[in-house]
């Protein structure tokens, strides 16, 4: 049975101080491990290499990008490993702006334990540091104006949590977490309580305090949104004329409600959206369709080779 070994403090404290739950992420880094060995072991590692054998090894940037999850790669070798036995020294930054080529970390582990590692701990941190990466690009685009760049709920089952603290690396700002911190009220919602206003009231009597913003596709849906309460309004697919009648519509009836662009927007389009005046550009893309940032795990040094139990010379 493969041993899983509890995460260092160190790595524990630089969890928390990203937002993550060490425990929760542990749980989940075991999981992934689990679905690699499938309930056996690292056939290949096993055979070829001996379990005295120990590496450093780099991972390395292959392409420019922001990086996101070193934290997660540090729980993933604490994990497998075990911190006891391994050694994990960050070069970046989660948030850094990093080019090709350049060292994110290093570890000096188990060879074997190292290698059985590498794929589980490089999934997380290419993903995560696409979806940072990909955060940047809208960022950039939106400098200057008053929007910020949002995630929504299109996330990967499971992996919310992280696909969100990327988007913050980012420079992004996340939208609700989940279905019970804000209310979100779309149009189905709408068409089932008979309307906005009705909508409105009936998350009131539920939820008192906890803010609510309402999906509107027509000004005069805007205008039935401010006027029932709303403290934010997305206006979903509104050509740019609109989003600007929108912006006036809503500093002419209450300037404190926020309004978020929302619905086929791309980066292209994303600075003549943000030049509209509106508050937040909601992106889904940020978290559903993020290329990942390729980077490698190369060993960069090792002891005299050693002959795996049971090796013969050929």
């Amino acid at each position: 049975m493969f041993v899983y070994h509890p995460l260092a403090e160190s790595t524990r404290r630089r969890l928390l101080d990203g937002g993550i739950d060490p425990d929760w992420l542990a749980m989940l880094v075991r999981t992934a491990v689990a679905e690699d060995l499938m309930g056996g072991v690292d056939v290949t590692s096993t055979a070829t290499i001996a379990a005295e054998h120990r590496s450093t090894a780099t991972f390395g940037a292959r392409d420019d990008g922001v990086v996101a999850g070193l934290p997660v790669v540090a729980a993933v070798i604490d994990t497998v490993c075990g911190h006891e036995a391994s050694e994990i020294v960050l070069s970046a930054t989660d948030g850094d702006a990093v080019g090709a080529g350049t060292a994110l970390a290093s570890v000096t582990a188990p060879t074997r334990l190292l290698l059985t590692a590498e794929r589980t701990a490089l999934n997380f941190l290419c993903h995560l540091s696409g979806v940072a990466t990909s955060t940047r690009r809208w960022v950039d685009a939106l400098e200057g104006t008053r929007a910020v760049v949002r995630d929504t709920r299109k996330t990967t089952p499971g992996l919310r949590p992280l696909e969100k603290y990327a988007v913050r690396c980012g420079g992004g700002v996340n939208h609700r977490m989940g279905l019970s911190d804000m209310a979100l009220v779309k149009d189905n919602h709408v068409a089932a309580a008979g309307g906005v206003s009705a909508a409105y009231r009936r998350v009131r009597a539920l939820e008192a305090s906890i803010p609510v913003e309402i999906e509107v596709d027509s000004l005069e849906g805007l205008r039935e949104a401010i006027e029932a309460g709303a403290d934010e309004v997305l206006i979903d697919n509104f050509p740019l004329d609109d989003m600007r009648a929108a912006v006036a519509l809503r500093d002419r009836l209450a300037p404190e409600v926020l309004l978020e662009a929302s619905g086929g927007l791309t980066l292209a389009s994303a600075r003549a959206v943000a030049e509209t005046g509106v508050d937040h550009i909601a992106v889904g893309e940020l978290t559903h369709s993020a290329p990942v940032l390729d980077v490698g795990l190369d060993l960069a040094d090792a002891v005299e080779p050693v002959e795996p139990a049971g090796a013969t010379e050929a």
